[in-house]
């Protein structure tokens, strides 16, 4: 995990890099910048996306110097996600079920207001979380079970394990 980020590296999204550098380019050259980027994104694996990174960044360098430090700077975090199957990278760079999760959270606590401790937030937010783990297990599968296979490297068939059901305590 990077310093200062609450997400993997290779969960920052990609629009969270582009707006990094582009906050050291003048505005002039912002779209440019961007549609370069891009190129980076576009390539089909790390090694020809890393090459792709160094050329812009090399580009760069008359219309920005500080942006192409941050560039090369942040090339490990931004393309960590090619490390993984090719069918993974979309739902790996986008945080989207990670944003739909957090502001789920902060509906149903905000439905409750005031919590008596913090057990009772411990306890309502774990229960969001088992929710959404059952959901994901049974009915909403983030990654295909052949990808991960892929991802694993076996041959064998993966085991899925039942979703797991809590009952409250009364």
């Amino acid at each position: 995990m990077r310093e200062g980020s609450y997400l993997p590296s290779f969960l920052e999204p990609r629009r969270k890099a582009e707006k990094a550098l582009l906050a050291h380019v003048a505005r002039s050259n912002r779209s440019m910048v961007a549609a370069a980027l891009r190129t980076v994104f576009a390539q089909p694996d790390r090694v020809a996306a890393g090459k792709q990174l160094e050329v812009v960044a090399q580009n760069m360098t008359g219309h920005g110097p500080k942006a192409a430090q941050v560039l090369r700077d942040g090339e490990e975090d931004v393309l960590a996600y090619m490390a993984f199957p090719q069918e993974h990278w979309t739902r790996l760079y986008l945080t989207n079920p990670l944003e739909r999760l957090n502001k789920e959270i902060k509906r149903r606590t905000g439905v409750v207001g005031i919590f008596p401790d913090v057990a009772s937030v411990e306890r309502l937010v774990g229960a969001i979380l088992l929710d959404v783990h059952d959901q994901w297990q049974v009915d909403k599968r983030y990654f295909s079970q052949e990808s991960m296979r892929t991802l694993l490297g076996g041959d064998e068939p993966l085991r899925l394990t039942a979703a797991l059901h809590v009952v409250p305590i009364h």
